[in-house]
């Protein structure tokens, strides 16, 4: 492992810290990018503020911080499985203690890897050898990268995703631009399939939807709070796109009542179709995220 780097004042910094939820982790910093909060537990990213505290991303105030539970908001990182079934939802990975592999800051980014491997308890319910990745690289944006690479002699499938709650003033009024003509999968509809008719995707009710073959740039309209952000995906082939409403909400108990309103899942995925990796082999995928300036 890299370990901290002294930077000059004003220049990029990662160093090891316990951020927010106590937990074990890292803190990157930039002058243009602000600060972002990273959790060894599941290679969470808690946090990501703008230079001035602006924070972009949600995280519930009821968010169980116990190194066994997933953490409410934030980006989790969905591995081998995004949703139900044969695991447990969404895999394991987001509840895993994570290795840091490597923490730096050059003159343009800070940067964080941390790494993943299979043990005898993944192995008892996914039986494939792997070594998973999340780089984390703070500049002017905040950009994650996630690897998942076979070791192992046989292939394997699996289906992931960057979680990624962001925050917004008022779900009401946020607008999702880029998705109009693009076939989804509708999960509050009961897998229902349709096509984006809309210039722009809206929160009227509890929204849960996997759009297939998704564009790679998407903008987020935060009206309510006066600002937008660039949303940027290689590699995931889908976005999933979640708001549980206040009726969906009642069901969760590690969010308040009220805090579906201030937050908004745009989630880079891998969701229809698994991935497959060769023996041997390697995928990726990556998530920017940018403040922009409101259209």
């Amino acid at each position: 492992m890299t370990g901290t780097r002294s930077t000059p004042a004003g220049a990029p910094a990662a160093r090891e810290a316990a951020p927010r939820s106590a937990l074990p982790g890292v803190v990157l910093e930039h002058p243009a990018g602000g600060r972002a909060e990273i959790s060894l537990h599941g290679a969470h990213v808690l946090s990501w503020t703008r230079p001035g505290g602006d924070e972009m991303l949600f995280l519930s105030r009821r968010a169980v911080f116990d190194v066994r539970s997933a953490i409410r908001g934030g980006v989790p990182v969905i591995f081998p499985q995004f949703g139900p079934g044969p695991l447990p939802k969404h895999g394991f990975a987001r509840t895993a203690r994570w290795t840091l592999a490597e923490l730096r800051a050059d003159r343009s980014a800070a940067h964080a890897r941390l790494a993943l491997r299979d043990d005898d308890a993944t192995r008892a319910v996914w039986p494939h050898p792997f070594h998973l990745e999340l780089e984390a690289t703070l500049d002017d944006c905040l950009t994650m990268r996630l690897s998942v690479a076979n070791p192992g002699g046989v292939p394997f499938a699996f289906t992931a995703a960057l979680h990624t709650y962001l925050r917004v003033a008022d779900a009401g009024r946020a607008r999702l631009v880029g998705l109009r003509g693009v076939r989804y999968i509708d999960k509050v509809r009961g897998g229902a399939h349709a096509i984006e008719t809309a210039d722009a995707v809206t929160i009227a009710e509890p929204v849960d939807r996997i759009y297939l073959e998704a564009p790679r740039s998407l903008r987020l309209d935060d009206v309510a709070g006066g600002r937008a952000i660039e949303i940027v995906q290689e590699g995931f082939r889908d976005t999933v796109v979640w708001n549980p409403w206040a009726d969906g909400v009642a069901s969760l108990p590690d969010m308040a009542p009220d805090e579906w309103r201030a937050m908004l899942c745009v989630e880079a995925a891998a969701a229809g179709d698994p991935v497959r990796v060769a023996p041997g082999g390697t995928w990726s995928g990556t998530q920017r995220l940018r403040a922009i300036p409101t259209p």
